[in-house]
């Protein structure tokens, strides 16, 4: 006589044919299986120790950033910058530089892969040219210039073309004036790089060139602060 087996009793027996099935696997690859196991929890310790160590480091970077930007941001004493309640100042531009660009090369140095750490070289860089110190001013700059995010690597080439100014090299500064032409940035626009090239033919007594960058300004860009200062730079070289 043929027993009758209840759909219920026959999902019971499918289920202990899979869990069945399963301890044959896992006993049959076990090592396989906890190894992989093991594999799995390093990346993933790795990815949120990492994200801890970053963001750790970015904090960090911040604080050091923000305590220098304090400094470089100061007022100088007898300049008529009014210092707000509880603002440090200084005596002079130099004695302000100084200390702006020790603290944000220390930052910088400490945390180069953070964007606060980049900002800082940046701003080192600045004050190093502040203080006249324009080849080493050129030495944490040009670095910046090569990669990384292109908004500070189109302020890096700005601050590199002024630099190469001050250094009485028109033909590189020209060069990375034209480079940031080519390309307009949100961070260095196209009406700032004109007259940055307008001033820079200017104090080389090349008016026709200085005139034509300005009026450049005064035909794309009319009715701004900028258009304003161009025809000002133009009434002094009396091209209006």
């Amino acid at each position: 006589m043929t027993q009758h087996i209840s759909r219920k009793e026959l999902k019971t027996d499918e289920f202990h044919d899979w869990m069945e099935h399963i301890v044959e696997v896992l006993s049959t690859h076990k090592n396989t299986i906890w190894q992989s196991l093991v594999i799995v929890a390093v990346v993933v310790g790795a990815v949120y120790g990492w994200r801890y160590y970053t963001s750790h480091q970015n904090a960090r970077a911040w604080t050091g950033f923000s305590k220098a930007m304090e400094v470089y941001s100061a007022p100088v004493t007898g300049t008529g910058q009014t210092p707000l309640p509880g603002q440090m100042t200084y005596s002079s531009d130099l004695v302000k530089y100084q200390i702006a660009q020790k603290d944000m090369g220390q930052v910088a140095m400490e945390y180069p892969h953070t964007d606060y750490g980049r900002m800082a070289r940046y701003y080192a860089a600045v004050s190093l040219d502040r203080l006249g110190r324009y080849q080493d001013a050129v030495n944490w700059l040009q670095p910046m210039t090569k990669g990384g995010d292109a908004q500070l690597r189109a302020l890096a080439t700005f601050e590199l073309a002024h630099v190469y100014d001050h250094m009485n090299k028109p033909a590189q500064a020209v060069e990375l004036y034209q480079n940031l032409l080519s390309k307009p940035n949100v961070f260095v626009p196209k009406p700032v790089v004109l007259m940055a090239l307008g001033d820079h033919y200017r104090s080389q007594n090349q008016t026709q060139q200085a005139s034509k960058y300005y009026q450049q300004i005064k035909t794309e860009f009319p009715n701004t602060g900028l258009a304003d200062q161009a025809d000002q730079r133009l009434e002094m070289l009396g091209k209006t």
